[in-house]
């Protein structure tokens, strides 16, 4: 039985507030390794910023992985984080050439006792605990602005 992926259920009880930092992951549709190809995932580093630069968010990191990508971000309060996310991700598809995600995202409203530096930790050796790479460095398709 194929496994069936609840985007919907992903919405329910969102809470969009400008000024604070979210951990938001996006999975691509089918969880096809669209950004193997390093065309799509430089597209997709491109958008992220282009996000910041839009006056939508402040990211304090990213990696996108093959199938999926993880985004550490100040929600600036141009838009709420859903239309925020319609945003990116109908950018990065249009400029990669196709229906790249699924429905919906997961995101988590970092609470002020966690620590920011350790979930960026946590989002950019994603490459490394998948086996991906040995050392971070040979990786590029991530950022973090403590660097």
């Amino acid at each position: 039985m194929a496994k069936r992926y609840q985007g919907n259920r992903l919405r329910q009880g969102r809470y969009s507030e400008a000024g604070r930092i979210y951990h938001v992951t996006v999975v691509t549709n089918g969880r096809h390794p669209w950004f193997e190809d390093a065309q799509h995932a430089r597209t997709m580093c491109r958008t992220l910023l282009w996000s910041d630069k839009q006056g939508m968010t402040s990211s304090f990191c990213f990696v996108v992985m093959p199938d999926h990508i993880h985004w550490l971000f100040t929600l600036e309060g141009k838009y709420p984080l859903s239309t925020t996310m319609n945003l990116v991700k109908g950018r990065s598809g249009r400029l990669s050439g196709g229906r790249i995600w699924q429905r919906g995202y997961h995101d988590h409203a970092i609470r002020y006792q966690e620590s920011i530096k350790d979930i960026a930790r946590y989002i950019v050796a994603n490459p490394l605990r998948a086996g991906l790479v040995k050392s971070l460095r040979y990786y590029p398709y991530w950022n973090a602005m403590w660097l």
